[in-house]
């Protein structure tokens, strides 16, 4: 897929001036391979049609990381290395330069901060479910049956239980939080200024994205600092890197900076580098930073033990095991193949979606990566997973609405966004008081509070039901 860009961070040319993600990633793929595995390198070169063919090579980055902690670090390193090698900067006067060179450029004008200090009390953690907010024993209730359904890792049970016994951890009280992409409809914004917080947002300078943030903000009991340029809200990471690196240098840590930001296509890879180079600039330049990440998933993850003997145990008892000899046999054996292999851990948890696009993959392994490094570079990370939810990104693919429409008949729980982003953010909110998952292997930190939604504890590997929750939920999607 070729993308046009006019100017910031953008992808690299080849000697016709096409700007192609595909080329883009399939390199980026075969050189973080190429230490650990180089012949899963050579094969990831020899795919024709990328989009198509990606999500074994994807799969394979993880599986390769399973030899020892030390392995998954090196293919981190080197594919954030071959990123950032590739990327490069536009500037004003159409010069491409190396994307390092992004912050010796000029900032063309500098932001100035509007604060909006929220009116209310501060919050409890309640958590707004199927139009109800569960508190106290209703959400122990909840949280007990999302943990027996394997829609949460018990880890991620046992914080946000511990969250609700906490409500002093809820403000972050001297902590600041950037949200990049804070109108996003995953990011943990609202919930921290009904708790208390101080949120730096950083989003596109769109007028009616502004007046909600604002109304919510006054609505809270926490402060939102507003960037503005000449009087006008909003700032772009794409653009404005300097400029933001800049403005942010003046708030007082700590720091947590979170990545929600998101856009279709290309321009995601686009937005995931600059928000990469954003952290490396303030991680290399201040000792108060954390990062933070929501993972999705739709990937390829390790998983421990505890979880394969909780698939096989589903699968055993599977509501339409009647069925399931049928419907195999008339696939060849495609649909409703067992989610995981017996074995010893870690086992494989792939819960790509091919439609979502090689693009969005590489855009979220791009945090991945930076979640491993930093972690060993002694800057404390949040990387949670994030359950299944509803976004307005994924309802309107009219394949991936019907699919998660039909996706509870196979032991998979789809969120709704008002759900989802409070759980999410109470979690941050664990990771910031916590510390967060301790280092070992990079698979397992991944694992650790997880809200993967039954995709990683259901009984069918996920693409092997994919078609048929497409069939069952198509009326209700449409509906």
């Amino acid at each position: 897929m070729a993308s046009v860009e006019t100017a910031g961070v953008v992808l690299p040319s080849d000697e016709h001036g096409r700007r192609s993600s595909t080329t883009l990633g399939r390199e980026v793929v075969a050189e973080a391979l190429s230490p650990v595995d180089p012949i899963g390198a050579e094969a990831a070169l020899r795919v024709n049609e990328w989009r198509t063919g990606y999500p074994p090579h994807f799969r394979r980055l993880v599986e390769a990381g399973f030899a020892d902690a030390s392995t998954a670090v090196t293919i981190a390193e080197t594919g954030l290395a071959a990123l950032h090698d590739r990327f490069r900067v536009l500037t004003a006067t159409g010069a491409e330069l190396p994307l390092a060179a992004t912050f010796e450029q000029p900032v063309a004008q500098t932001l100035t901060t509007r604060s909006i200090q929220g009116i209310a009390s501060p919050d409890t953690f309640t958590l707004p479910v199927n139009g109800r907010r569960l508190e106290d024993e209703t959400l122990l209730l909840q949280l007990d049956l999302w943990e027996q359904r394997g829609a949460l890792e018990p880890s991620a049970a046992a914080a946000v239980r511990e969250v609700a016994h906490q409500p002093d951890w809820l403000p972050l009280r001297g902590t600041k939080v950037v949200v990049l992409g804070a109108g996003a409809e995953m990011g943990p914004l609202q919930a921290l200024l009904s708790w208390g917080a101080e949120v730096i947002a950083i989003d596109l300078p769109r007028p009616e994205l502004w007046r909600r943030l604002e109304k919510i903000a006054q609505a809270g009991a926490g402060v939102l600092h507003v960037p503005e340029m000449d009087g006008t809200p909003g700032v772009d990471l794409l653009h404005d890197l300097p400029a933001i690196a800049q403005w942010l240098a003046n708030f007082e840590g700590p720091l947590v900076l979170g990545n929600y930001a998101y856009a279709d296509g290309a321009a995601n890879l686009r937005v995931s580098m600059a928000t990469d180079l954003l952290a490396t600039r303030l991680i290399s330049e201040r000792d108060d930073v954390s990062l933070a990440y929501l993972a999705t998933p739709t990937d390829v993850f390790g998983v421990p033990a505890d979880v394969i003997e909780f698939s096989a145990t589903a699968y055993d008892r599977g509501r339409i095991k009647g069925a399931r000899s049928l419907l195999k046999a008339v696939s060849g054996g495609r649909l409703l193949q067992r989610n995981h292999r017996p074995g010893p851990e870690p086992g494989i948890a792939d819960a790509v979606i091919p439609q979502q696009g090689p693009n969005y993959l590489l855009a979220k392994r791009i945090q991945r990566w930076r979640a491993t490094v930093a972690r060993r570079a002694g800057v404390p990370v949040s990387l949670l997973v994030a359950p299944p939810t509803r976004t307005r990104s994924v309802t309107k693919n009219r394949a991936l609405a019907a699919a998660y429409a039909g996706a509870h008949h196979f032991g998979v729980d789809v969120f709704n966004p008002s759900t989802s982003n409070v759980l999410m953010a109470g979690l941050l909110v664990h990771d910031l008081n916590t510390g967060g998952a301790p280092i070992s292997e990079p698979w397992r930190e991944e694992a650790l509070k997880a809200v993967p939604g039954g995709l990683w504890r259901g009984p069918y590997a996920p693409r092997s039901a994919l078609g048929l929750a497409l069939l069952l939920g198509y009326g209700v999607s449409r509906g």
